[in-house]
């Protein structure tokens, strides 16, 4: 073990990283412990795999106005302590940059706010876990049209050359996600598939995004990076449509599925989840998913997955598993979305973990989680 490496200004621990050859010779590198400087000659389906279990840190770094600003408490490394003792090995800290950021030429980043997206990742990469990082909350300016490409392009760039140059000397355990929901916000095209304009914007951003972070050299030129369809839906129309940027081997297809919507997002819709017509739906849902991309060789990850808490524990638990267990069989690694709001019989509920008190108010909800990951804990 070698301590006390400079790096950044931080002091970093770094862990000796071995391979181990397993019985039929191959090399087993997820038998390395991590680094955070190493990258591994994989393809993004072998990290998915290995990516096994996500959790969202929502509501927080993506919080307009500040942290702490949506109601949930400041994140400490005793909380992902936590998140990674419970099985999950992936999490995702959605980032608004937004209300951090200078005018135009340059749009520079505060270097406060840099700097503390970088101490949450390190909670997170000293954990062994992967964590994913991404431009979230920013409506106010990301717009999905002609009139806005140019000026929104220009502000992609800007911000990704900025957290590219930061984090470029970080290992393949960081994940770039270069957009989160890119859509026509309050308009009949929001959450149905966008327009055929709205999509090919889109394209043109993710490739402005991945462009831009290959550019900035070191890890990042063969870093895998997130590029979601329009709206991250998984809907035909935008996954059809989606166009991987230069044909990148590592680029990851980002989708949130929030299935199905009357039982895991709708207050007024069903609070039962398990029936054989349940599950044959979600697997025709995840077999979509499978046979566009994962078949075909093209790493897929469901960002934000989960349902609302409608004093249904039973149902909650049983999507759950059958969620993370199908999705698993496919080569997708599912992330659930926790934004700390746990209140039964109000929207957006999906909160699991108590951030205050440092403990799961659901429990058996996060053990189906793990155990449809095939984990024993």
């Amino acid at each position: 073990m070698i301590k006390g490496l400079v790096f950044r200004g931080r002091v970093l621990l770094l862990t000796l990283v071995f391979m181990t050859i397993t019985l039929s010779g191959n090399i087993n590198v997820f038998a390395a412990t991590n680094s955070k400087t190493t990258m591994r000659n994989i393809t993004s389906l072998q990290l998915v795999k290995d990516m096994k279990l996500g959790w969202n840190l929502g509501n927080t770094l993506d919080a307009t106005g500040g942290e702490t600003n949506w109601g949930n408490p400041k994140t400490t490394k005793a909380m992902i302590d936590k998140i990674k003792a419970a099985g999950f090995n992936t999490v995702r800290i959605p980032v608004t940059w937004d209300g951090h950021v200078g005018s135009t030429p340059n749009y520079a980043i505060d270097q406060a706010w840099l700097n503390r997206v970088e101490e949450v990742v390190n909670y997170v990469l000293d954990n062994n876990m992967y964590a994913i990082i991404n431009l979230h909350h920013e409506n106010s300016w990301l717009k999905p049209t002609y009139a806005s490409q140019l000026q929104t392009t220009n502000e992609i760039t800007k911000l990704w050359t900025q957290i590219g140059n930061r984090f470029k000397n970080y290992g393949d355990y960081l994940i770039f996600e270069t957009m989160n929901e890119p859509r026509l916000i309050n308009t009949q095209y929001e959450w149905t598939g966008g327009t055929l304009e709205s999509r090919d914007v889109i394209n043109k951003y993710n490739l402005a995004a991945v462009n831009t972070i290959r550019n900035t050299g070191g890890n990042n030129k063969t870093r895998h990076i997130m590029i979601p369809t329009y709206a991250a839906t998984a809907q035909s129309v935008a996954v059809n449509d989606l166009v991987i940027p230069n044909n990148d081997n590592r680029i990851i297809v980002s989708l949130h599925m929030y299935s199905p919507y009357s039982f895991a997002m709708d207050i007024k819709g069903t609070s039962y989840w398990g029936s054989a017509s349940d599950k044959s739906s979600l697997d025709a849902e995840l077999d979509a998913v499978y046979n566009k991309f994962v078949k075909n060789g093209r790493a897929v990850v469901i960002g934000e997955f989960g349902s609302i808490n409608k004093n249904n524990e039973s149902s909650r638990v049983a999507l759950a598993e059958y969620y993370v267990k199908s999705a698993r069989a496919r080569g997708i690694t599912p992330i659930w979305w926790d934004n700390g709001n746990s209140t039964p019989g109000k929207e957006e509920t999906f909160g699991l973990f108590n951030r205050n008190k440092l403990t799961w108010d659901y429990p058996n909800v996060v053990k189906a989680l793990v155990r449809g990951a095939g984990s024993s804990k």
